[in-house]
């Protein structure tokens, strides 16, 4: 436990946090001051250095939940609501996650490549309201699981 929670934190930190600056601070700068072509180029470099960033995140969440769950808890049976739920929303974002990284973060990039501009900036959308769905969804996670022991808890 001692390295388990910290790490799972951490991790989720980086990959919550860094989707919070990219949506919320660094897309309406980008849209603003930078042409398609450059703004294109941007992402694709941001999403090139972030990405490797949430795979080590999403496996260290993985990784260090699990470990907690089964050698601490004693398995699905020892943990509360709020530790299902979640578990239950990690796994959506993580398929979110996937799904971004396989799809349309491929169509970006090849597009980029090719200087199809079209291609590309509907590419990033599909990424923006993905992201968008992602970072809600995981600032919810990180509120119940904060506070959901004490919400969900039977009177």
């Amino acid at each position: 436990m001692n390295i388990a929670i910290p790490l799972h934190v951490l991790s989720v930190v980086i990959w919550v946090g860094g989707m919070f600056f990219a949506h919320q601070c660094l897309r309406p700068v980008a849209v603003n001051e930078l042409e398609p072509p450059l703004r294109l180029r941007l992402w694709n470099g941001v999403f090139g250095r972030f990405f490797p960033w949430v795979w080590a995140c999403v496996l260290s969440i993985l990784g260090s939940g699990f470990w907690m769950i089964f050698s601490v808890y004693g398995g699905m049976g020892g943990v509360a609501l709020h530790v299902h739920l979640m578990l239950a929303m990690g796994l959506v974002m993580m398929a979110v996650f996937i799904y971004i990284f396989f799809v349309p973060y491929r169509a970006l990039r090849m597009a980029v490549k090719a200087e199809d501009w079209s291609a590309g900036g509907k590419a990033l959308a599909t990424i923006r309201r993905l992201v968008g769905f992602n970072l809600l969804l995981g600032l919810a996670t990180v509120a119940v699981s904060t506070g959901g022991m004490y919400w969900l808890q039977p009177s």
